[in-house]
């Protein structure tokens, strides 16, 4: 499968900058150890991969799932091979005393990057499951930076997400938030991150869905209205290793927009994936007219489709890098754009925050609006729309 023909690019958006900084970009690694965590999800294993390769004196990766820690060491051996490095994965829950244990043990290393996430908007339907995006987005986050310090680390490094922008959904919001508490930790230590686009067929997105219907002969699903930016997995890896060794303190990375990287819709991706594979898509009126056609219309070369348009909570109507009142350095590399950050934040808000959520869990009770309510105070333009429609409630 031909990631880039699918998302309607020719070549790799990032190779201009990584040439010219390869050199620097590979000492660095080299005489550099590393920490990882998140590290066994898509965008963790291409980060991953990317500083394997370049040969690191250590590289520890922590990441919850056991099986796709599994993987991940499979793909590396199979693909790299080995390095005079020391190499381990650990597979723990950052939020655990486990974890905790193995960063007092050891925990010394020059990089700490974080790309553990909670990062589906169906996240937000229920209250337990989105004040588990705020452990994770927020709270571990928290944690891990102060961890960095208190070990001597020299940069920690954080993902976030093009939806931490004007953001529509709570996932985009706690994004935000994490960026908030980032930048009062940026007092303490060097902290860079980056925010890009969806990134093609990571694991739990729609367009892993289309492998996994075609495997499953299901029908394919996809809305006929909505469009995203969208970079591989090579170069999430890439945008994040940049990031992290050559971006300044507060610096946030992002893709920039250009004839290379434009909006695509999923239907449109759906007609090239099946076309890929040698079918025809079959527009259906509904899903019982696309289960019940699924078991017949394959061995005629065609398949079962359903483009609807989408009325689900949390679709943002388009995606955007930054905002109109972020200060841009445009000029120092040739696909990458930064925001420049002042360490400017609100700490009483910060405390309130923290304060609340420490309540909330305190009494083991709350509700979806005493959370939304605190991402409101927290962000005051939030422009959060509830439709009473989630993903988990279509096919």
């Amino acid at each position: 499968m031909e990631i880039l023909d699918l998302i309607g690019r020719k070549q790799e958006l990032f190779l201009e900058d990584i040439c010219k900084n390869e050199k620097e970009l590979s000492v660095c690694v080299a005489s550099s150890s590393f920490l990882v965590i998140g590290g066994a999800g898509s965008i963790g294993q291409a980060v991953t991969k990317e500083i394997f390769r370049r040969n690191p004196l250590k590289l520890h990766v922590v990441d919850i799932s056991e099986n796709n820690m599994v993987e991940l060491v499979r793909d590396i051996r199979s693909s790299f091979g080995y390095i005079a490095g020391d190499f381990q994965t650990f597979a723990l829950d950052i939020g655990s005393v486990e974890y905790d244990a193995f960063i007092q043990q050891d925990g010394h290393y020059d990089y700490v990057l974080n790309l553990s996430a909670l990062k589906h908007v169906r996240s937000e339907k229920d209250p337990y499951t989105l004040m588990r995006m705020i452990d994770v987005n927020i709270l571990n986050t928290q944690k891990t930076v102060q961890q960095a310090i208190n070990k001597g680390t020299k940069k920690y490094f954080c993902v976030s997400t093009d939806k931490a922008a004007n953001p529509v959904n709570m996932m985009g919001a706690s994004k935000r938030i994490m960026e908030m508490f980032l930048m009062r930790k940026s007092e303490e230590i060097d902290i860079s991150t980056a925010r890009f686009a969806n990134v093609a067929f990571s694991d739990g997105s729609l367009l892993h869905g289309f492998d996994q219907r075609i495997k499953k002969q299901q029908p394919i699903v996809a809305p006929n209205d909505v469009k995203r930016y969208f970079v591989v997995p090579k170069e999430s890896g890439e945008l994040c290793l940049m990031s992290c060794i050559f971006g300044e303190n507060r610096d946030i990375f992002f893709p920039k927009l250009s004839e290379d990287l434009h909006l695509i819709s999923f239907a449109d991706i759906a007609v090239r994936y099946l076309g890929q594979l040698g079918f025809e898509p079959y527009l259906c009126e509904s899903e019982e007219e696309a289960r019940e056609l699924v078991k017949t219309l394959p061995e005629t070369g065609k398949w079962p489709c359903l483009f609807t348009k989408s009325d689900t909570t949390g679709e943002k109507d388009f995606e955007e890098f930054f905002t109109s009142k972020e200060v841009l350095d445009m000029d120092k590399f040739h696909n990458l754009g930064i925001i420049k950050n002042a360490p400017t934040y609100d700490n009483e808000r910060l405390e309130q925050f923290q304060k609340t959520i420490a309540q909330l869990k305190a009494a083991k009770a709350w509700r979806k609006e005493d959370l939304l309510h605190l991402f409101f105070y927290m962000i005051p333009n939030f422009g959060h729309k509830e439709t009473g429609k989630y993903l988990d409630g279509k096919m």
